[in-house]
């Protein structure tokens, strides 16, 4: 299918660019993606991905937008408090590109949202639980995952394409046996453009991953937003993680 001259005009940004151009349009009017979490990365992560003209998102969350959310979930209004987060967000892509197709799940990822299928898996989260259950979904059924977090002045950001690559997952490099309380925005507080730079970085390389370009398979990326740096790290994968050791 051409793109009709309104896509053109709208895109002319990416059909500019020799490694998107119109082919590479198409590829992302044709993929579909998973968002699990409409916080503060799954705000940031949502509209980038409606923008670039991605064909079909499904969002994930049972959450509805509170007061303490206004600070950093960038889709949500004052007046939006009490609604489902998920309902609030679909009326906002909708209004930024009518073109994308938008599902919702106002519940807890589970196993009719995992369903579906899914070109890749961006998590949002700020859970244990869903990240392992994401990672053991997409592992298994060779889906990309993307999973990034973001506490106080700090945040990070690892994609794994379970297309080319079995390990390391994400279940590898999570200490699941630690006594210690597991932080987040709630209990430790974070600096809102943090988690927007994190949720900018997801969707890139969301749009790097449905476009082949991503090669990083189990690279860390850490940001120090205090001290304005960044760390890269690789992931070991551990041959005896009960998802993907051998």
């Amino acid at each position: 299918m051409s793109l009709t001259e309104s896509q053109f005009l709208r895109y002319s940004r990416h059909l500019l660019m020799a490694d998107i151009g119109e082919q590479g349009q198409q590829t992302l009017f044709n993929a579909s993606v998973l968002i699990v979490g409409l916080g503060g990365l799954g705000c940031p992560v949502s509209l980038y991905l409606a923008a670039a003209g991605v064909g079909h998102l499904t969002l994930c969350d049972p959450d509805v937008v509170d007061e303490t959310n206004l600070q950093r979930q960038i889709l949500y209004r004052p007046e939006d408090c009490d609604e489902f987060k998920v309902d609030c967000a679909r009326n906002q892509l909708d209004k930024l590109n009518p073109e994308v197709q938008i599902s919702t799940f106002s519940c807890s990822v589970d196993d009719k949202v995992l369903s579906k299928n899914y070109d890749l898996v961006v998590d949002c989260t700020d859970n244990l639980t869903p990240r392992l259950q994401l990672n053991t979904h997409c592992q298994t059924h060779k889906i990309p995952l993307i999973s990034a977090s973001a506490i106080g002045w700090e945040g990070q950001l690892i994609g794994f394409d379970f297309r080319e690559n079995t390990s390391p997952c994400l279940n590898c490099i999570i200490d699941k046996d630690s006594s210690d309380p597991l932080l987040n925005c709630a209990n430790s507080g974070v600096v809102g453009p943090v988690l927007g730079a994190m949720g900018s970085l997801q969707a890139t390389t969301a749009i790097r991953m449905l476009l082949g370009l991503f090669k990083q398979h189990g690279e860390l990326q850490r940001y120090d937003g205090r001290a304005g740096r960044w760390l890269t790290l690789n992931a070991a994968a551990n041959n005896q993680c009960v998802q993907c050791g051998k």
